[in-house]
């Protein structure tokens, strides 16, 4: 019934407009739709990215949404530190670190967060492998 349907990652924020400044200039994501001060869409690709206020904003120990990168993960890891973003470093098990990237197998991947805490995530490779 789903499977042919497209999903939209959701991520709730505690002050839009804040949120909206670091997913705009952060991230270089450009609104589609704006709901008032509750919420705001992004195209991403061919999917879509809504934040909206919620007083369980930064709750989600998880990734909240994934990026897939398609090999560009390292040129976006740089990009988006150039933009002040500080990415996270988790100690899995038979995980190795090239900087920031998390390599595990056939798998990479970087995470950061967002000013609420939200956990965001940039994946290449095989997707089985992602634990975050």
């Amino acid at each position: 019934m789903l499977g042919h349907r497209d999903v939209t990652a959701t991520v709730a924020v505690r002050d839009l407009q804040t949120a909206r400044r670091w997913y705009e200039d952060k991230l270089g994501l450009s609104p589609i739709h704006v709901e008032g001060n509750d919420a705001v869409s992004y195209r991403t690709g061919n999917t879509q990215l809504l934040i909206y206020r919620s007083e369980f904003a930064g709750t989600n120990k998880a990734s909240a949404a994934t990026w897939m990168m398609n090999g560009d993960l390292d040129s976006a890891v740089r990009d988006l530190k150039t933009r002040g973003i500080t990415f996270e470093r988790y100690n899995f098990p038979d995980v190795k670190h090239e900087g920031d990237v998390h390599v595990m197998g056939d798998t990479r991947a970087a995470w950061f967060k967002d000013p609420d805490g939200n956990i965001l995530a940039l994946v290449s490779g095989r997707t089985s492998d992602v634990r975050a």
